[in-house]
């Protein structure tokens, strides 16, 4: 091990273990301290992947049960392997841990496995991070210090989780049998995918949304269908209406519920999914003199430092959404940055998707949005029902919205929810990253019959020059 590194990065989640890879590609020495075993954090280890995992899995099972027989597939009726399914889901976290792990080796990282925390600055010198690991305190060198811990699930006062009954996603994940009925305490993205996934192999599922608006910072058109399409798979939805009580009893657990739904509900399972705070906990924040900002996040400058000179920080500890992506952004920009290159995040560019069936994806500006800041702008729309592609795949349920300058045509925001939003999206985040319009996407040739033509139709259908609609 180096008596001093370039780079101390604190956390192994998609922040933390992309800077430490570009930064090493970059000349720097680097070593990160993960508290896991492996690498990738909440997003790889019990988030996005097992997550999405799951959702193509139960998808399937849904597609074999209600589908197949239309394509002349007999399955009558399909079993249900729940062991196999979390099996797959296990060995595809490891198969991705095991990559990253060959890729710190591969860049000559230093990984230690225990939980960092930072001690006061000296007047000159490098830092120091202490290490914990099973084998006692570990004091490590370097230059710089990046905090990458993510973020925790916000725990609900007056909802205690045991993680068998009540619990967070982490443990949604690992259910051993179908939920008779699964009550999701919050209908955000987290809530209504894992509410999804158990839906479809047979639970009864009811979301219970605090607030009146759910998604409230989508396009609430997009936010609209999506609803009406999961409530039409059998989801109950209760929005503006909040827990105000439990008891756990040998029947299940019974919830009251206050709001625009005044009711109890028995179930055998609850997920607490309402939202997440950043874990700043045991960093040594105040030891080290780190100030937080009005949010309770590490506050830091447009080069992801804080207050104290060579300490960063990047990801769910700082502002802006919560997203695997984002913090993988910021750990290239980083790394960039302190190599002397010139690197930006552009805040107002980041999509967001739901991974839902029919997945919803979004980019750029709401409808809301520029109604509220009083900036004029054209709808353009194309339904997935008028795409030969989405028609030969028997799933035309969604579209795809357009929003731009009605004068210049400069495309101002895009939304859709239909068939593989999540990879379509994609097209709309490059065209706006590069300030393109409407007309930059309609006279680009898109392949015939793919589902991205629909974009390409949308665009037209903003002045009225859609071909097939």
């Amino acid at each position: 091990m180096r008596e001093t590194y370039d780079l101390i990065i604190i956390g192994g989640g998609p922040g933390g273990y992309v800077a430490a890879i570009r930064a090493a590609q970059l000349g720097s020495s680097v070593a990160v301290i993960e508290k896991r075993n492996a690498l990738g954090g909440t997003c790889l280890n019990e988030g996005c992947i097992p997550s999405k995992a799951l959702l193509d899995s139960s998808e399937l099972f849904v597609q074999a049960r209600d589908k197949f027989a239309d394509h002349g597939i007999i399955i009558d009726p399909p079993g249900l392997d729940l062991d196999k399914m979390m099996k797959r889901k296990e060995d595809i976290i490891t198969r991705l841990t095991r990559g990253i792990a060959s890729l710190f080796k591969k860049n000559q990282i230093t990984l230690v496995t225990g939980s960092g925390r930072l001690t006061k600055p000296g007047s000159e010198g490098p830092l120091q991070v202490i290490a914990t690991t099973a084998e006692g305190e570990q004091k490590l060198q370097g230059k710089r210090v990046l905090l990458a811990t993510g973020s925790v699930a916000i725990d609900i006062p007056g909802l205690p989780q045991d993680g068998e009954r009540v619990g967070q996603a982490r443990d949604a994940l690992e259910y051993t049998a179908v939920p008779e009925h699964l009550v999701v305490i919050g209908g955000g993205y987290i809530g209504l995918e894992l509410g999804s996934v158990w839906l479809r192999l047979g639970a009864k599922v009811t979301v219970v949304e605090m607030l009146e608006q759910m998604l409230p910072t989508s396009d609430q058109e997009i936010t609209a269908a999506l609803l009406k399409s999961l409530q039409k798979q059998g989801m109950t939805i209760h929005s503006g209406t909040r827990v105000s009580g439990m008891e756990s009893t040998d029947q299940g657990v019974t919830l009251t519920l206050e709001g625009k739904a005044n009711q109890t509900l028995t179930c055998d399972k609850v997920l607490v999914a309402a939202g997440r705070n950043p874990c700043t906990e045991g960093l040594g924040l105040e030891e080290a003199g780190v100030k937080l900002d009005e949010t309770r996040r590490i506050a830091v400058d447009e080069n992801y430092q804080t207050n104290i000179p060579n300490i960063y920080a990047l990801g769910d500890l700082i502002h802006g959404p919560m997203l695997a992506h984002k913090a993988m952004d910021e750990g290239v920009a980083l790394a960039e940055t302190l190599a002397g290159k010139k690197a930006v995040v552009d805040y107002n560019l980041i999509p967001g998707v739901v991974y839902t069936h029919p997945e919803a994806a979004s980019i750029g500006a709401t409808e809301e949005q520029l109604k509220d800041q009083n900036i004029p702008y054209k709808v353009g729309r194309f339904p997935f029902m008028a795409s030969g592609r989405a028609r030969a795949m028997d799933n035309v349920d969604g579209f795809v919205k357009v929003l731009a300058n009605p004068e210049s045509g400069k495309l101002l925001g895009v939304h859709i929810i239909g068939p593989f939003a999540s990879e379509l999206i994609s097209e709309a985040v490059t065209i706006l990253s590069f300030g393109g319009s409407i007309e930059d996407v309609a006279l680009t040739m898109h392949a015939h019959p793919t589902l991205s033509e629909a974009f390409k139709e949308a665009a037209l259908g903003a002045f009225g020059k859609a071909v097939h609609a």
